[in-house]
């Protein structure tokens, strides 16, 4: 006996006969012969078929297709439509159900077994990739937590690190230059490894699908204003940064904390990777239903060859010297425009400057 197990269902008993005295003699073996859907449901939970040869046209309340849905749906078995004819709009209904073929009246042995191989090759396939997505679900999740719990362990330490630092700055000598140098770089490395922390957190909630998106109404101009307003310490007496709208704004839904980090980002790196200073600039337009966002400076540049590679983990550029850096934050900064459903660009030129373009749609509605 065959260890490929089939059901047919087929409401024209010569023909599901026939049929099943093709597929014998072709080495599977047929398990029952059922006319309706309701049967063929019933049936296939019972015997559990290694496939299913489903005629579309079939008696009862249910068709080939509806009985092929739920049948796809609840137990996973592969189907093939068997049909007297294929018009486009039959096929397009077929296809949406999770079939693997068809076959036309009358069969052809030949015909009949190279479309059971390959259903039966794709299924194992499509089986075999679940799992393994399964299995790297897991392990992300694994992943996250651990993750989770470094980084919960290591921010306590570093807090006292910091405030330590900061205590010690405070009673020393204010004229000893080289002890509140030293300090000022305790706080610097703290501050660092706190937004790597960060970062790889962030990431690793971005990879495992945990990555909250709550989209609430907001007022993009607002944000903007106060991004500019916080990171103007930042920048030294060289940099100049400018904040600049075009249209007309109202409150549209997107996710605050998932925008205010992107632009955060986006605007600390273009102070940072500008030694010399210069012009550092965040232009906001709106064109219908759409708000794009421009972040200029005009510093190092980079290399046409990594900008194929920008928005991976861990790559920076080669241009970037001692100038510190995760390798992280557009990686993320790409996580939060992807969803909000929008686009991101990079043009730059080594030497000149570097223009960062995010497009997103402007939904002024709850959806």
């Amino acid at each position: 006996m065959s260890d490929i197990h089939i059901l047919i269902v087929e409401d024209e008993l010569l023909i599901a006969k026939n049929l099943s005295r093709k597929l014998k003699k072709l080495g599977y073996s047929v398990d029952a012969i059922v006319s309706s859907g309701e049967a063929a449901i019933q049936k296939a939970a019972e015997i559990k078929p290694d496939l299913i040869l489903m005629d579309i046209v079939i008696k009862g309340e249910m068709n080939g297709i509806e009985t092929a849905a739920t049948i796809h749906q609840q137990l996973d078995i592969p189907i093939i439509y068997t049909t007297a004819y294929a018009d486009d709009d039959t096929l397009q209904k077929a296809e949406a159900t999770g079939s693997y073929g068809y076959v036309i009246k009358p069969f052809k042995e030949r015909d009949l077994h190279a479309v059971i191989k390959i259903a039966l090759s794709q299924h194992k396939q499509a089986v075999k990739m679940r799992q393994l997505l399964a299995e790297e679900k897991v392990i992300n999740e694994n992943k996250s937590r651990i993750l989770s719990m470094a980084s919960h362990d290591l921010r306590a330490p570093l807090t006292t690190i910091q405030m330590s630092a900061e205590l010690l700055q405070l009673k020393a000598d204010q004229e000893d230059e080289r002890k509140t140098r030293h300090f000022k770089r305790i706080q610097n490395a703290v501050t660092n490894m706190n937004q790597l922390l960060e970062d790889v957190l962030t990431l690793s909630q971005a990879e495992a699908g945990k990555l909250d998106f709550q989209p609430e109404p907001l007022d993009v101009i607002a944000l903007c204003e106060n991004l500019i307003e916080q990171l103007i310490p930042l920048a030294s007496q060289q940099h100049s940064l400018n904040f600049s709208y075009q249209g007309d704004f109202f409150l549209g839904y997107f996710d605050e904390s998932l925008l205010r980090y992107a632009f955060t980002n986006l605007l600390t790196n273009a102070i940072k990777y500008s030694p010399q200073g210069g012009n550092i600039r965040l232009t906001v337009t709106r064109n219908n239903q759409q708000v794009t966002f421009q972040v200029q400076d005009e510093g190092i540049g980079i290399p046409p060859e990594y900008l194929s590679k920008l928005f991976q983990q861990f790559e920076r550029a080669a241009n970037v010297g001692n100038i510190k850096g995760t390798g992280l934050g557009l990686c993320i900064v790409k996580q939060a425009v992807d969803l909000h459903g929008g686009e991101i660009k990079v043009e730059s030129t080594v030497g000149v400057g570097t223009t960062f373009t995010v497009t997103l749609p402007l939904i002024t509605a709850a959806t």
